[in-house]
């Protein structure tokens, strides 16, 4: 099951995010796709502040992965982008972030190779004339249940 939609500025990636955020129901894992500027960072952010998070949310470029503490989760934000060999999340003991309290949000998990736990949710963010296109493909039953109240 797919659900796509024309999100026309940074905004509105900010507000479907916040809205995916609170279906989450479940341990959830997320992989964000798209080129760089796309909005994959601008989506965790509008997600996490969707969950009552008031801080600031960086993007892990450089640190792979910002841990948050919010309403009862531990949400993991991940930015694989400067990830050189997936068998790095091996020593920073990737199996130990996808927990049942957790919700993981993975950029560019085409890097993380087969270490990454499957995503209940894919999301790619394409530029499309003035704004973005995103698209939010199920992967498994519970994500089909996210994406049909999306609708």
């Amino acid at each position: 099951m797919k659900y796509t939609q024309f999100l026309q500025d940074e905004q509105a990636t900010y507000a479907l995010a916040g809205v995916v955020a609170k279906l989450c129901m479940q341990r959830t894992v997320i992989y964000l796709s798209g080129d760089l500027g796309a909005g994959k960072t601008t989506f965790s952010r509008g997600f996490l502040h969707g969950l009552g998070f008031e801080g600031i949310v960086k993007s892990p470029t450089y640190t792979l992965v910002e841990p948050y503490e919010v309403a009862g989760w531990r949400v993991f934000h991940f930015d694989l982008y400067r990830l050189s060999d997936p068998e790095e999340l091996e020593f920073m003991g990737i199996r130990d972030y996808f927990e049942d309290d957790c919700l993981c949000l993975i950029e560019w998990p085409d890097k993380g190779a087969d270490l990454l736990a499957s995503a209940d949710l894919e999301i790619s963010i394409g530029f499309e004339s003035e704004g973005r296109q995103i698209n939010i493909l199920a992967n498994n039953d519970y994500g089909r249940m996210i994406v049909s109240k999306l609708k």
